[in-house]
């Protein structure tokens, strides 16, 4: 049985149609940028075949060229497109600065050298196949993560399209294997059956990193404060499990605080809601300005927050983050708010001596801190206060 290679290539762009239709009825409107990012790319994939698919038609007339250029500007957007969502999803990737570039030059040089057969199909399949190759490229990195089984699928879909992209060029550039765009030799034809099943498996890839980035955001949901934007109690007790796992690995002290805003209830009966959120906002962005690399924050509720501060020398670390943020505290929310904003704080220190449960977690330090905290309020408010020695159980910390 032969094939015929328009009907394979009819075939493909039938498919990317029908997945450029579907996606965005899969992964609602709501999307982040690499998603969107995705869905432009399917579309452009499908916009090139049916434009060359188009261009056949045509053969030998204005309209060949302008539909012929325009399904190479699209398939080499829809390259870009996908570095683009790569870059979003794994961070930074190697090479990116010549992916625009590329994507640019590849449909250029081929308008402009449209009459030349051998030059227009050995350029934009070369360019192409590098554009193919820096997408490969940007899977790989890292090597390692519980994210690699997609990477694989996209870099073998995109390894072997430009496999064939670059033997189409050299074909085309260099010999008389083919003297036009239609003819079935076998590059031709595995061409077209490789883009029917890289396309198929490709989104598949694709439809799995997004699923991985939906869940990852559902997750940082769960674990964020919706006000403020920092850890909720339940984040900051996950983040407080693998503080302490470093300082019980490296033998440093960790420092508690729980700081609280004075009179918050006046501050809502006065100014109302809307204006103890602002400063509840206000607040947590002071403190988070104000923690060194690697220490962690979060909302316990209320207007009550918690402080884990790593490699801390006791009262000293403590009182220097103290004074940061109650002097920056004091001009700004005069300045926002209309009033001075005021808290009160309590502060405990210990060494890990063995894993800490996230129970031990709150008994050992969270709650002297705590106990320090309202023995602040009791002085006057205002104030940090420090827990007594005995109260932290820094001595027996691997006990019970």
């Amino acid at each position: 049985m032969s094939l015929d290679f328009i009907t394979l290539l009819s075939i493909t762009a039938v498919n990317l149609c029908m997945l450029a239709a579907a996606l965005p009825l899969i992964m609602g409107t709501d999307v982040s940028r690499a998603a969107r990012c995705v869905q432009i790319s399917v579309a452009l994939q499908a916009l090139g075949w049916v434009n060359i698919i188009l261009s056949t038609l045509v053969a030998g007339t204005a309209w060949d060229r302008a539909l012929s250029t325009a399904s190479i500007a699209a398939y080499a957007g829809s390259q870009w497109a996908l570095f683009v969502a790569l870059g979003d999803w794994l961070g930074a990737r190697p090479y990116g600065r010549w992916v625009p570039l590329l994507a640019l030059a590849t449909p250029l040089g081929y308008g402009l050298g449209f009459g030349h057969y051998g030059f227009r199909v050995g350029w934009s399949n070369g360019l192409l196949a590098l554009l193919l190759l820096l997408s490969a490229r940007a899977t790989l990195t890292p090597l390692r993560s519980a994210a690699s089984r997609w990477r694989l699928l996209l870099c073998c879909c995109l390894l072997l399209m430009a496999a064939f992209t670059l033997a189409r060029g050299v074909l085309g550039a260099f010999t008389h294997a083919y003297p036009s765009f239609k003819t079935p030799h076998p590059v031709n034809i595995g061409s077209a059956i490789a883009a029917n099943v890289t396309a198929v498996l490709g989104v598949v890839a694709l439809m799995v990193a997004w699923r991985t980035e939906t869940e990852d955001r559902l997750r940082a949901l769960a674990s964020t404060d919706a006000l403020t934007g920092i850890a909720n109690r339940r984040g900051f007790d996950q983040r407080a499990q693998l503080l302490l796992v470093r300082a019980l690995d490296s033998g440093q002290a960790v420092t508690a605080l729980m700081l609280d805003l004075d009179h918050f209830k006046r501050i809502n009966d006065t100014h109302g809601h809307e204006v103890g959120d602002k400063a509840l906002s206000l607040f947590a962005r002071l403190l988070s300005e104000a923690m060194a690399p690697g220490d962690i924050i979060g909302r316990m509720g209320g207007e009550e927050f918690a402080v884990l501060l790593k490699h801390a020398h006791g009262v000293p670390a403590a009182r220097q983050l103290d004074l940061r943020l109650r002097s920056r505290l004091a001009a700004e929310s005069s300045r926002e708010l209309g009033f001075m904003l005021d808290y009160s704080a309590g502060a405990a220190t210990s060494t890990p001596r063995a894993p800490v449960s996230p129970a031990q977690l709150r008994t050992r330090w969270m709650a002297p801190a705590d106990a320090a905290l309202y023995a602040a309020k009791e002085r006057g408010r205002g104030q940090l206060r420090e827990a007594s020695p005995s109260s932290t159980g820094a001595t027996d910390l691997g006990e019970g």
